[in-house]
């Protein structure tokens, strides 16, 4: 049986098609009466001031009918598209017989942890367990943390700067953005950070770097030597001011932090120091997993198997809330009721991640995503502009960084270019540690002529940038 109808039937034909200034009028009316009755705490819509209606594929329409390409697909969710039919025919057909389930069986959950597992890394896959606990990527995380804690017998979590792992109390621990914690604190003792290696920011010659690196087999950059060079220190320095860690937790390609991708030394580095200390390694791959960067993983990329891998965003398929935690079998020391959550039985959502990876297979989307990404970076490389610092990513998991005349990171350019862009129907977002990273993560379904419609657009506002055309 085929899975699905083709991308190129997923979509809205007539994206981008914006007919009124944004917001439109009845966006604006939306708009205005969530201000008076939502939370503080809402975000996307202070950024980009639209009401949605309707998804297909890789275009969403608005209340005022406008019809955007979408260039972020819910921060990474929508991998196989808004309304993939395939998708929602699994997910629609198991609402309608059950939908809550706590952890009794269901074919659903076991087909699901079934097709993780066919899909799991070499070293993992025939060799691992899945826990549920919670909804979101920040469950994912605390039910590492708890494992970790549980496994080693040690407290002391190491994390890096720019990382984000969650709002939840324990991934806000391990979370590097200060601004997200501001308020919140204390947190969870003995969580440590430290420096993520990043290349571009980080003016170095690579000259010394082997002799820093406490690799035998160093990769030669100065960013990832130093790096490596502090986590060892946390875990065996005589001074490091702590227990050595239970586990180091890192997103093999920053996501939030402003889509950096480190050297190729770095997780094998991370993976020696865990193994050298008894400690675990997770890889928070719930922004870069799910063939997200071309690979079903991105660690993949680096031929390291982590002991845990986190994952949410995409894995409910159709948008649906799923977080799970796949780990190496020989750490399912757990008990009954060692991790638990009420919604850790959300069977459409496993129907819908089950399905979503026949789509991905069915249709090769790994290998469309990695082509697609290489042609989408190739564009936005070949914008003439002082002020795009770097082009970077995986697969269809893309960064832009965006700099002022005097080489400092700029908010305010990737405002106005995000501005430009959704006027004309194309939706992207931000990232990184200053908001100066244009984040583009459009799903794996989009065809190469949206996305060459798409860039158009993109780097027509880079262009105008550049020459003072934005405000």
């Amino acid at each position: 049986m085929t899975a699905g109808p083709p991308i190129h039937d997923l979509h809205f034909d007539e994206a981008p098609n914006v007919e009124t200034k944004i917001p439109g009028p009845r966006s604006r009316r939306l708009l205005e009466r969530q201000e008076a009755i939502d939370s503080g705490a809402v975000a996307y819509p202070k950024v980009v001031p639209i009401a949605l209606e309707e998804g297909r594929g890789s275009t969403l329409k608005d209340v005022d009918g406008n019809v955007f390409l979408d260039f972020f697909a819910g921060i990474g969710v929508m991998n196989v598209g808004h309304s993939n039919p395939y998708v929602l025919e699994a997910v629609n057909d198991q609402t309608s017989k059950l939908v809550h389930t706590i952890d009794f069986p269901t074919e659903a959950r076991l087909e699901f942890i079934e097709a993780v597992n066919d899909v799991a890394p070499p070293g993992l896959r025939d060799q691992c367990k899945m826990v549920f606990g919670g909804p979101s990527g920040s469950d994912a995380n605390e039910a590492s943390i708890k494992l970790a804690k549980q496994y080693t017998g040690r407290h002391g979590l190491l994390a890096f700067e720019g990382s984000y792992h969650g709002g939840t109390a324990g991934a806000l621990s391990l979370t590097g953005g200060v601004k997200y914690k501001a308020g919140y604190e204390p947190l969870l003792p003995d969580a440590i950070h430290v420096r993520y290696p990043y290349p571009y920011r980080e003016s170095l010659s690579d000259d010394d770097a082997e002799a820093v690196c406490p690799r035998g087999d160093c990769c030669g950059r100065m960013s990832c030597a130093r790096s490596l060079e502090a986590v060892k220190e946390k875990f065996e320095g005589p001074y490091s001011g702590h227990e050595p860690p239970a586990a180091i937790w890192v997103e093999p390609i920053q996501g939030e932090g402003g889509v950096v991708v480190p050297p190729k030394g770095f997780l094998q580095g991370l993976r020696d120091i865990a193994d050298d200390n008894d400690a675990l390694l997770v890889a928070d791959e719930i922004q870069s997993g799910f063939g997200r960067t071309g690979k079903w993983w991105a660690c993949e990329h680096y031929d390291v198997t982590p002991d845990v891998i986190t994952m949410a965003k995409g894995i409910g398929g159709a948008g649906l809330p799923l977080g799970a935690t796949l780990y190496h079998e020989q750490f399912d020391t757990w008990g009954p009721g060692g991790h638990i959550g009420t919604f850790r039985g959300n069977v459409p959502a496993m129907r819908g991640g089950t399905a979503a990876i026949e789509y991905v297979q069915e249709h090769d989307l790994l290998e469309h995503a990695t082509e697609l990404g290489e042609y989408i970076r190739s564009r936005l490389q070949d914008v003439d502009s002082h002020l795009v610092g770097e082009v970077r990513g995986e697969g269809l998991f893309v960064g832009v960084e965006l700099i002022d005349e005097d080489g400092e990171p700029s908010a305010d350019l990737v405002k106005a270019v995000q501005t430009r862009c959704y006027e004309n129907g194309v939706l992207i977002w931000k990232a990184g540690r200053e908001g100066n990273v244009l984040r583009l993560l459009p799903p794996l379904v989009t065809t190469h002529e949206q996305a060459e419609i798409g860039l158009d657009i993109v780097t027509d506002a880079l262009r105008a940038a550049t020459s003072g055309d934005l405000p």
